[in-house]
């Protein structure tokens, strides 16, 4: 159905004015029409089939093993055809016992995900796919001035690659770093990664004359060890690679000797290109290595510029609880529904971050192979590249697309006009600016706060190594109220390899403590550099400069502040936590950071349109005023406390301060049972606490003869007229005579897991209200679980519930719904049965803050200071602040219009829709051949000229169907005698002026 797209415009009208005709006469099935395209034998093969192998996230696995010994085994066999071994959590809960679930894996989803879309299951007008992803990102541009990608080496660590595949016709080597005999894909997603970057024909890529190095460090299992990518990785660096993809990734930022590699390989020069993850929507599921600073992580976006539901979105947790993620992604690029090459041959279309990864890093083979000084191609000055030249998609916050949609021709333009140079990411701070600045612009800034820190990303293109000189200047704007804000500064002591962070804690100075308006500045710092190539130069040096901008408003009462304690909440890496609800099996770690900017992002969001106001304690409870807040605010906790911070916690609420604490499961007969064995490690891997560490709460809330039970129960319910379901919560087992308990029936999940029998528990404690006794004390609330406000697995909210806890907490109000409920019950005494305590050899001393090992009984440790940051000592500036702060930002010494681009009409990709595994039935035949035979493509006919005849032709058809859609006008019926009267004097007339009579 297809034709060559290196046709003249000649050859190209008659076959566009035929389709026209055809869809205006509907012959041609429209966009998002179910007639089915038929498919070219020679692709359908390896497409059409559903159950050719797709990497997918469920199955694939890595170990944090570190094994030094892995051979590299270079043989040449057969293909190997073994499926993919499904490690998905079956029904049974003995299958905890299992291998360890989480490991970085292959970012790419099936052909399954189409048809989860929907696309069958309702009639919709769905935009067209145009053809190729590299065409549609104009690099035919770059192909027409002769840069195809020769000269530079790309690696591909993935599952393989045939050794004859036609789509490639310069794959310099195959290495095999696994443990099976074999250097051939077996799966297919090795094949389309390297296909997206640099196939020659059909599905075309980026840069078809690179160097393609291709890793196989997948086995057709999809198993793969951290050992294997340590060896294969240092080959990497032996063989000088330029660029490196990885359509990979893992939660574990904590595997150092992977992270520690990725580091060494940057710093030798390696342009790392990785998949951010596939665990979007929710918020705190940054995959790694996609999130180190060093490397261009990459998120997906589908053909109409949305950011794709898969992909996944910031902040980064390394820097938790104490300070804040950095931005990530990097960038993001088309990641659905684009095509590659398939396994033997022709092609096939996926989606994922894992198809992101490879556009991006295709397109920095391109660009590499565009700079004649390629000293000046680094790690830092590619990443400094391709975010100040992405376009930003309107609407769209910067912890989900980053610095914006990748630009391949203005990111050309920049690197062939690029000095070395330092500059930061994000370039601006502007607490003004939604959506994209979310979540600082959703909430001001007032006096008596927690500091807001923004952790800015320093990039250093000068050189693998650098310094910050002296130290960062806080320069405010009087005329823009600069004076009105305080700023502390910290920052990297060294920038390697390539870059650092610059935190930046900004709050506001007392004597605006009643101002409310708008305040600006900026931060100015100096980046040196060691010369590397020029001995003459001591250092290379650059400077930058970080405009901040915020809104001030007049302290809120204290009515309407809540702290939310971020400092008790534990999460994977390091340690084994488990997952709040222990119906999700397939997901049994909490690994996104229990930060109200992750997996509570919409119980956030929820506060603030309800008009309270939401700060995070980093630190201890010792270490905040808690006469400037109304409710703290405990969910999840997994962390032990102080005795310190238990003395001052009973001290404020009897000044006033109230709690609400939401729970969840601790048992430990089930945390024995859901341990599992990590035959990568050879270790058994046992639960440090349960969802929540009861046995530490229950020490914090003692003194008011409370206590969470050990119970374990799951179910739906109503409560106020609400739809509720409680998954995987703990009962109350104590509470005051003089409290308000709240009871439900409910499902003993734990008699489930330990014994897979159910039995129904009627009157289980789960809310609990309650007002202390002393005078003008606080209030205690007390719930069993937090998934109904845990992004994570919730399945109903219970927002609503959150509402009527801090009306009741903050101003002493007691929702009648609830005091006047059926399921109101006398508050438990728990005499009757011991309370939870702690597993005996558990392992929380290694990644807790407060415990430490002692003869092996962990203590805890002594109370650390609170932090005190330094105020930078102003600089004031009289003069007026930039107006546009995002554009005002750009790469020093980079001049956009000094770098021209060839005359050429822009590429216009036919379009149509793409069909659920759909093969190449309309690839171009053979391919172009880039730079070569498409030199005189739209150049025969003029645009004017193929316009005029669209329209003529338009207007000719829509006359023809005025005309056959008229209907035919009768002629008056007449009488018969009339008409032969009629007829008999036309003959007469007829004789009179011929003298002849007609022939009838």
């Amino acid at each position: 159905m297809g034709y060559e797209l290196n046709q003249t415009a000649g050859t190209m009208a008659p076959v566009c004015l035929f389709l026209f005709v055809a869809l205006l006469v509907g012959r041609l099935p429209l966009a998002g029409s179910e007639e089915e395209e038929k498919t070219s034998s020679s692709s359908s093969s390896t497409s059409s089939s559903t159950t050719e192998g797709f990497l997918s996230s469920n199955c694939s696995q890595l170990s944090l093993k570190v094994d030094f010994s892995s051979k590299v085994v270079e043989h040449v066999g057969g293909e190997t055809s073994s499926s993919c071994n499904d490690t998905r959590w079956v029904q049974k809960w003995q299958s905890w016992q299992s291998s360890r679930p989480l490991r970085r894996t292959s970012l790419s989803l099936s052909s399954g995900f189409w048809h989860a879309t929907g696309r069958h299951s309702s009639r919709r007008l769905l935009r067209a796919i145009p053809r190729h992803v590299a065409q549609i990102l104009q690099a035919d541009v770059l192909w027409q001035m002769g840069h195809t990608g020769s000269g530079v080496k790309v690696a591909v660590f993935d599952t393989g690659l045939s050794e004859k595949h036609p789509h490639f016709k310069n794959v310099k080597e195959r290495t095999n770093w696994t443990n099976e005999k074999t250097l051939d894909d077996g799966l297919g997603h090795g094949t389309f990664v390297a296909g997206v970057i640099a196939s020659m024909r059909e599905c075309q890529g980026f840069a078809p004359d690179s160097e393609l190095h291709i890793f196989r460090v997948f086995t057709n299992n999809q198993v793969s060890y951290t050992s294997w990518f340590l060896d294969a990785f240092n080959y990497a660096i032996l063989k000088k690679i330029d660029v490196l993809n990885l359509s990979i990734g893992g939660p574990d930022f904590m595997d150092h000797p992977f992270v520690d590699k990725v580091w060494e390989l940057t710093a030798n020069r390696v342009i790392m290109v990785s998949a951010i993850g596939n665990d979007g929507p929710l918020y705190g599921t940054l995959n790694n290595p996609a999130d180190q600073m060093d490397v261009i992580g990459v998120g997906g976006i589908d053909f109409e510029d949305n950011i794709a539901r898969f992909s996944s979105r910031g902040m980064t947790t390394w820097e938790l609880p104490g300070g804040y993620g950095r931005v990530k992604p990097d960038i993001v690029t088309y990641g659905s529904g684009v095509r590659g090459s398939g396994m033997k041959e022709g092609c096939r279309s996926l989606s994922g971050t894992s198809v992101a990864s490879p556009v991006v890093a295709g397109a920095v083979t391109l660009l590499a192979s565009t700079v004649l000084n390629r000293e000046l191609v680094n790690p830092a000055s590619m990443k400094q590249a391709l975010i100040a030249s992405a376009r930003r998609l309107p609407g769209v916050n910067m912890f989900e697309q980053g610095h914006g949609k990748l630009d391949l021709l203005r990111a050309y333009q920049i690197l062939n006009s690029y000095r070395p140079q330092a500059s930061l990411s994000p370039s601006y701070i502007d607490l003004t600016e939604c959506p994209y600045m979310w979540p600082y612009c959703s909430q001001p800034i007032y006096y008596g706060g927690m500091p807001t820190i923004v952790n800015v990303t320093i990039l250093n293109g000068m050189g693998v190594t650098g310094r910050i000189v002296d130290k960062p200047i806080w320069q405010p704007y009087l005329p823009q109220n600069g004076d009105h804000i305080d700023v502390a500064v910290s920052y990297s002591p060294v920038l390697w390899p390539w870059a650092g962070y610059l935190g930046v804690s900004i709050s506001v100075a007392k004597k605006a403590a009643s101002w409310e308006g708008i305040a600006q500045g900026h931060v100015m710092l100096t980046v040196a550099s060691p010369a590397e190539n020029d001995s003459s130069v001591g250092e290379m040096t650059s400077t930058v400069k970080l405009p901040v901008k915020v809104k001030i408003i007049p302290t809120p009462p204290r009515s309407k502040r809540v702290l939310w304690d971020q400092y008790h909440n534990l999460r994977y890496p390091p340690g084994y936590f488990p997952r709040d609800n222990l119906r999700m099996k397939n997901d049994p770690l909490d690994w996104n950071g229990d930060h109200i900017h992750t997996n509570f992002r919409d119980m956030y969001q929820h506060l603030r349109s309800m008009g309270y106001f939401v700060e995070v304690l980093g630190s201890p409870i010792t270490c905040f005023d808690a006469s400037q807040y109304g409710t703290l605010l405990m969910v999840d906790s997994e962390e032990e406390y102080f005795p310190e911070e238990i003395t001052k916690l009973r001290r404020d609420i009897d000044n006033g301060l109230s709690l609400i604490i939401f729970s969840d499961w601790y048992n430990t007969s089930v945390m024995r049972k859901v341990k599992f064995y990590d035959e990568n490690t050879r270790q058994w891997w046992m639960p440090d606490t349960g969802g929540a560490n009861i046995p530490a709460l229950n020490d914090l809330i003692s003194v008011w003869g409370m206590a969470f039970s050990d119970g374990l129960y799951e179910g739906d319910f109503t409560m106020a007229d609400h739809d509720m379901y409680y998954a995987s919560g703990c009962s109350i087992a104590r509470f005051p005579e003089d409290g308000v308990v709240i009871a439900q029936t409910l499902k003993d999940q734990g008699l489930e897991v330990l014994k897979q029998e159910t039995a129904v528990v009627d009157s289980v404690p789960v809310l609990g209200l309650y007002q202390t006794p002393s005078e003008g004390g606080g209030r205690i609330a007390l719930y069993g679980d937090s998934n109904c406000i845990d992004d994570s697995h919730r399945q109903k909210d219970c927002f609503w519930l959150l509402d009527a806890l801090l009306q009741y907490t903050s101003y002493g109000v007691t929702p009648p719904s609830l005091l006047h409920s059926q399921n109101k019950v006398t508050p438990p005494t728990g005499t009757d049965k011991p309370l939870p305590e702690r597993l005996e050899g558990n392992h929380l001393y290694r990644y807790s803050k407060v415990l430490e090992a002692h003869l092996g009984d962990p203590k805890p440790r002594p109370l650390p200071a609170c932090p005190h940051l330094s105020w930078a000592k102003p600089q004031p500036l009289n003069e007026t602040a930039p107006s546009n702060l995002w554009k005002h930002q750009k790469l020093l010494s980079v001049d956009m219009d000094k770098v021209e681009l060839p005359n050429v009409r822009a590429y216009r990709p036919q379009v149509r829709p793409l069909s659920p595994g759909e093969s190449g039935a309309w690839d171009i035949p053979g391919g172009i051949m880039p730079g070569r035979y498409n030199q005189d493509v739209g150049q025969t006919i003029p645009v004017f000229a193929f316009l005029g005849a669209m329209v003529v032709l338009s207007f000719f058809v829509v006359q023809l169907t005025k005309s056959r859609s008229k209907p035919k006008r009768r002629k008056p019926r007449i009488k018969r005698p009339l008409y032969l009267q009629q007829q008999q004097q036309q003959q007469q007339q007829m004789t009179l002026h011929t003298g002849k009579t007609p022939t009838v």
